[in-house]
């Protein structure tokens, strides 16, 4: 069975005074039967790493590069996320696919080496409201999947993130029919690739401007 999970993603925000929000969390007792994963700034990710060590909760990176080690100034490896005491990654996100013309097949070698990293990898997909709009939703879905899904992709190593890009900081929120639809496409999707134990194993987030009053 399928265990739920429920991510968040800090982005470009925080310092170490915010680390106090992960003891509050982790004091509130969540709930043994879903998996709470956060990926705070680079930055921040051993201390937080540190005091969520005797806890549920998880540490993730918010990107990779798709090279284990060289001269990419600026930049993060996957066994700098490992060592930094990270345990996932995402990856595709629409912001780095938009301001960092961040390509399929570039998401593909990164998933690539943060698996071999041992890094459990949260695979962003979605279409603007343009596609969705002309009817190409599953379209850019299928594309998405076929080149940014790597073949060591598992269901213990991969999570899919269905994330629409016309639904982030737009006030527009898609129906949970409209989000299903997609969920169901990708597992129909990815079962003649990968077999049915990992199409219905592998986990499926929503992601696009949740927050507690939608």
């Amino acid at each position: 069975m399928r265990r739920k999970l429920a991510a968040g993603n800090w982005k470009m925000n925080g310092t170490s005074a915010a680390l106090s929000e992960l003891k509050t969390l982790i004091n509130a007792h969540p709930s043994a039967n879903v998996d709470i994963l956060i990926c705070p700034p680079a930055t921040l990710i051993s201390q937080a790493a540190k005091i969520a060590s005797n806890s549920s909760l998880t540490i993730g990176g918010q990107d990779c590069h798709n090279a284990n080690s060289g001269a990419h100034t600026g930049d993060i490896s996957a066994a700098m996320l490992v060592d930094a005491g990270a345990t996932s990654v995402i990856l595709g996100h629409s912001e780095r696919r938009e301001n960092h013309n961040e390509s399929n097949g570039l998401i593909h070698g990164k998933a690539c080496t943060a698996h071999k990293s041992g890094l459990i990898t949260i695979i962003c997909l979605g279409e603007s409201l343009a596609q969705r709009e002309a009817g190409k939703t599953l379209e850019i879905i299928a594309d998405q999947l076929a080149n940014s899904v790597p073949e060591t992709a598992s269901a213990a190593n991969t999570v899919i993130a269905y994330e629409p890009i016309w639904a982030i900081g737009t006030g527009l929120t898609p129906t949970t029919g409209q989000i299903a639809e997609v969920h169901d496409f990708i597992r129909t999707n990815l079962q003649p690739r990968f077999g049915d134990k990992t199409a219905t194993g592998l986990r499926l987030l929503y992601g696009g401007s949740v927050k507690p009053g939608n």
